[in-house]
């Protein structure tokens, strides 16, 4: 296995008596796209801070593309391209001008920055707005054309912290979109930070919930819903014509099918919980026995239902130190 592109060993950072990050192990591989997933004030932008080395850990070490932030960060920045929640331009200068000035500091020689810079806002669906200036830029122009500053180096990685604040719920799918486009494109590896949980659904491969400068738990949505869900991973609804009597006849019979662990009827729907995926099996028992079905959905759980579970099972755990989870997750999920 390739070494890692990424790799945090006991990253630690205190403000005082303050953890901001403890004891953070994360581990990245090139051309992966990750999402650090947690709320405001968790510690993300103080673990990007550090890998950047534009703060020293108390503890631990960040190495980023096989550099150590700490001791070597010019080699770093040089590697890595960072996209803050906020972008600043130069409203009287063209976007173009704008991209070619942030080149020439990134030491492009002149003859080739105004085409890089041509080429990377073609990449990111700018080209026909290079002499407009950024002051008639909407935010989602500007957080791509921010992109494009990233790009214009050619980094080996991309650190996005809270990328889509203030975008419109169009502009968000656009740009995620881009994202993994340049990152499958271009091998790219891409470090998300973010606390909106579809949006990091969308587009990372792998997810860490941060929460109090800890990682709680690492890994792919489906392999974070197969450890915490477990034998509920695979749960049907199946909607009738006609609301189901109580009692219901059938409902022996389809304890009785293989697979089936549980059945729950609410007026017209039945929901199944099973041990494989057996749906085609479910229907087919529906329709034989004359029933008129409406609907099927298959139960897919995601994020929210991830963090739910997680925390619930935390509480469950422990009679101590819960209050900061229950308020973060009634924070996390208030719309």
């Amino acid at each position: 296995m390739e070494k890692p592109i990424i790799e945090l060993r006991g990253l630690t950072k205190c403000y005082g008596s303050l953890k901001a990050v403890d004891n953070l192990d994360l581990t990245i591989q090139k051309g992966e796209i990750f999402g650090l997933l947690g709320p405001n004030g968790a510690g993300k932008t103080t673990t990007i801070m550090m890998m950047l080395g534009l703060t020293e850990p108390t503890a631990g070490t960040a190495t980023v593309c096989g550099y150590n932030a700490t001791t070597n960060p010019i080699a770093v920045k040089r590697k890595v391209g960072y996209l803050p929640d906020s972008v600043g331009f130069y409203d009287s200068m063209t976007a173009l001008e704008n991209l070619t000035y942030i080149g020439r500091l990134n030491g492009i020689p002149e003859a080739e920055v105004k085409d890089r810079a041509f080429e990377v806002m073609t990449a990111i669906g700018l080209r026909d707005a290079a002499d407009k200036k950024t002051s008639a830029f909407s935010r989602g122009m500007k957080q791509r054309l921010g992109l494009a500053d990233v790009l214009i180096k050619q980094p080996e990685v991309i650190i996005l912290d809270e990328p889509t604040l203030g975008i419109d719920p169009s502009g968000v799918k656009e740009f995620l979109k881009l994202i993994r486009q340049l990152s499958r494109q271009h091998g790219i590896t891409v470090l998300l930070s973010s606390h909106h949980l579809h949006q990091v659904q969308q587009v990372c491969d792998r997810v860490g919930i941060f929460v109090g400068g800890k990682m709680l738990v690492e890994g792919s949505v489906d392999k974070l819903s197969r450890s915490l869900f477990k034998n509920e991973t695979n749960v049907v609804s199946i909607s009738l014509a006609e609301a189901v009597p109580t009692p219901w006849e059938f409902e022996d019979d389809l304890h009785r099918l293989e697979r089936v662990q549980r059945v729950a009827v609410t007026d017209n729907v039945v929901e199944i919980s099973c041990l494989s995926d057996i749906t085609p099996s479910l229907v087919r028992f529906f329709v034989h026995k004359g029933l008129d079905v409406t609907g099927v959905h298959k139960k897919e759980y995601g994020l929210d239902d991830i963090y739910e579970k997680y925390f619930e099972n935390n509480l469950a755990e422990s009679n101590t130190n819960e209050k900061p989870n229950r308020v973060f997750q009634k924070s996390f999920f208030k719309k």
